[in-house]
């Protein structure tokens, strides 16, 4: 019987998987230059979502330094206003017994009315400090909260680029970079809010 004709298999199995190798090399190079990509715009977020929480903190306890001050000068206001009140019950005294009170009396009474509505103008500038720090302290706080979010896009989308590098699935690495592009898109938000 003759025998068949004799192809070399060894040669076609090193050329499929020296193919095998090209193809699959260039899919994990795009994989590993995506996750390259995602890492740094993660790492520019998390900085970006510790400078504005570290920023927050600053103006928050910015803010409650100024509500102390403003507290302050409203326990000065009262003790004014207290001081007053003294010296009106003491020239009511002198009235009392049918005597002119001392215009020492009545002279203090109304520098005190006077200070007190210089210390009422400060504590009411410390307050409306206090609350404008407030204000931009909540607002660096939800821009802190954006940032948060798309360094975990970013993470959840580095592992699936992980996932599917170690198996070679396709679509799993496009929802890497759908996840990747979302967080993207977050990124520029939060940057920009």
């Amino acid at each position: 019987m003759p025998e068949g004709p004799e192809i070399e298999t060894e040669n076609l199995h090193e050329t499929i998987k020296e193919e095998l190798e090209h193809d699959g090399g260039s899919f994990l190079k795009r994989i590993a230059l995506t996750t390259a990509i995602l890492a740094a715009c993660a790492a520019v977020a998390a900085l970006r979502a510790g400078a504005t929480v570290n920023e927050a903190l600053v103006l928050k306890t910015e803010a409650t330094r100024l509500q102390a001050e403003a507290s302050d000068q409203w326990a000065y206001y009262q003790a004014k206003g207290l001081k007053a009140a003294v010296q009106e019950a003491s020239a009511a005294s002198w009235l009392a017994i049918g005597k002119e009170a001392p215009a020492k009396f009545t002279e203090e009474q109304k520098r005190y009315k006077q200070d007190q509505v210089e210390i009422k103008k400060k504590a009411e500038e410390k307050e409306h400090e206090r609350d404008e720090k407030s204000k931009e302290a909540d607002h660096l706080l939800h821009k802190h909260h954006g940032f948060a979010n798309t360094v975990a896009l970013f993470q959840v989308s580095i592992a699936l680029g992980a996932v599917a590098a170690l198996t070679r699935n396709k679509p799993v690495w496009f929802g890497s970079m759908g996840v990747g592009l979302i967080g993207l898109v977050l990124f520029a938000m939060a940057l920009l809010g």
